[in-house]
């Protein structure tokens, strides 16, 4: 099958490629390195002539309710429209668990995206990923220094290549709807990011931090948990991912 990948050079989007070619299926890389912009449309019914399915990998990193919206509507209607005009036959997000439970401003923005797949006329599948093993790393990075605070969360955090994964048997199998994905067991965000320090060996002292709101008090109290019974479990702990690959570098 040919399969589109809308960020197909990002953290997710590159594992799907390589799933893609690992099950012999012909993957078509949507970013500007390849000549096509999501946020403009350029290039995009070219890339998408005779693709059989697209999966949305795009991504931006932001904590701004305003920017996470304007990103994932723009190019959310850009991606489904040529995908609509292509006769595409299955369309792919990826998306986060809970977003529909925790109030925060980069959900909104998942939460714009998710609304424009349903009401695209395309068969869809939306799959909900819990946060990535890398999300500690990412969050230790927002206060650089000797002392780090990390907010009170609960998660069951999943290695981004099970997830790349899952999106390229979802993308060349029928239509779902809604699918979630998980790590295998529930673990805190401050415990993690305490580990990922102490494998590193670096001398960094990790504190709890207090964040107001209702958003705040939903994600420590386990509003980022998958609630679906069915729902996929990843084989690869956070432990197995730091002594494979988390550890190298310091925060």
């Amino acid at each position: 099958m040919k399969i589109a990948v809308a960020g197909g050079t990002g953290v997710a989007g590159r594992r799907v490629v390589e799933a893609l070619i690992a099950a012999a299926h012909e993957p078509v890389v949507l970013a500007r390195s390849t000549g096509v912009d999501v946020l403009t449309g350029a290039g995009l019914d070219a890339a998408l002539a005779g693709v059989d399915a697209v999966v949305d990998a795009t991504n931006k990193m932001t904590t701004s309710r305003r920017t996470a919206v304007k990103f994932f509507e723009t190019a959310g209607r850009n991606l489904t429209a040529a995908a609509s005009r292509a006769g595409v036959g299955h369309f792919v997000t990826l998306s986060i668990v809970g977003i529909d439970r925790v109030d925060y401003g980069y959900y909104e923005g998942k939460l714009v995206q998710e609304k424009i797949v349903r009401e695209s006329g395309l068969p869809y599948t939306i799959l909900r990923a819990t946060q990535f093993h890398e999300f500690a790393d990412q969050v230790l990075k927002l206060t650089p220094g000797p002392v780090a605070f990390i907010p009170r969360m609960q998660s069951r955090t999943v290695a981004v290549s099970e997830v790349g994964q899952a999106l390229a048997e979802i993308a060349t199998s029928s239509p779902q709807r809604m699918v979630e994905i998980a790590g295998p067991q529930v673990e805190s965000m401050l415990d993690l990011a305490r580990r990922l320090v102490k494998a590193r060996g670096a001398h960094r002292v990790v504190l709890p931090l207090w964040m107001p709101g209702s958003g705040a008090k939903a994600m420590a109290s386990g509003g980022l948990l998958p609630t679906d019974p069915n729902s996929r479990r990843g084989r690869i702990g956070f432990d197995e991912w730091l002594a494979t690959v988390g550890a190298p570098s310091a925060p």
